[in-house]
């Protein structure tokens, strides 16, 4: 695929705004790590190719272990999460992908029973980011493959 035009570039304002969301994140109470598999996993969710090859390269970094990248698709099944980032990717997919119009109760309950008010909200921003990132990415068709680990930090902190 081409890619169609490098919203990066030529939306600098508009990045500029969604690069103050990433300042904040960066400045959550909630554990880096844990955004980054939120990123990730909704990522997989969006089918964004360039999220997904940013986000590996960066939790690796982070030392996250392959098994547990591998994994995260079948995140119910697979033993290696704990219940806090179960509750976190549970929020995550129900926020993106908002069946029937709305986040259900039990997930709501599952994730306040890991998260406080603060933090919830926090990872409710989160998911709105990369979900508006891996749009961008996916509409514009932005090439996946060659970014760095740490490429995007200047722009974020």
């Amino acid at each position: 695929m081409e890619q169609r035009i490098n919203g990066f570039e030529k939306a600098g304002n508009a990045m500029k705004a969604m690069y103050g969301l990433g300042m904040y994140l960066n400045k959550s109470i909630i554990e880096q790590p844990l955004l980054h598999l939120i990123y990730f996993r909704v990522s997989q969710i969006n089918g964004c190719a360039y999220c997904l090859d940013m986000h590996s390269k960066d939790l690796r970094v982070m030392g996250e272990t392959e098994q547990r990248l591998y994994m995260l698709d079948a995140w119910r099944e697979s033993p290696v999460y704990t219940a806090r980032e179960r509750a976190a990717f549970g929020w995550a997919e129900a926020v993106t992908r908002l069946e029937h119009n709305q986040v259900a109760d039990d997930v709501y309950e599952t994730a306040r029973q890991q998260f406080s008010e603060e933090e919830l909200v926090d990872l409710t921003m989160a998911v709105i980011t990369i979900n508006s990132y891996n749009r961008i990415n996916i509409a514009f068709r932005t090439t996946a493959g060659s970014y760095q680990p740490g490429q995007h930090v200047a722009a974020t902190h």
